[in-house]
């Protein structure tokens, strides 16, 4: 029964807000590749939060992470990653994630944990 309901939950479309530590994800690794891992790691973590394995990262994000450079990576980033139906007629999945960067609030992101933005069927 966890089971069916877990899956129907996959399959459902939806965007949530999430702040993740690059830092740790980054942990010692070298400096002339910490922004190409930054982006590997958002779609490793998008992969798992959403249950899709395609996964597309946003322009924004992008930019935001090379902001300062291929070594000085942000060490937290927060993100709205949104479940969206793949209309593609040649798709292998029926769902993919998108990754955008989302606004921090002028406060900070202290506190801030996972946001359910919105779900629809």
């Amino acid at each position: 029964m966890a089971d069916k309901s877990a899956k129907a939950r996959k399959s459902e479309v939806v965007t949530r807000e999430y702040t993740i530590n690059l830092h740790k994800r980054l942990h010692g690794c070298t400096f002339k590749k910490k922004a190409p891992k930054a982006i590997k790691e958002l779609r490793r973590f998008a992969q798992k939060a959403m249950g899709t394995s395609d996964v597309r990262v946003d322009v924004k994000l992008n930019k935001n992470i090379w902001s300062r450079g291929i070594r000085s990576v942000p060490r937290r980033v927060r993100v709205r990653i949104a479940r969206k139906r793949n209309d593609e007629e040649d798709a292998k999945e029926e769902f993919y994630s998108l990754i955008t960067v989302a606004d921090v609030p002028a406060e900070g992101s202290k506190g801030l944990g996972t946001k359910v933005i919105d779900e629809e069927d």
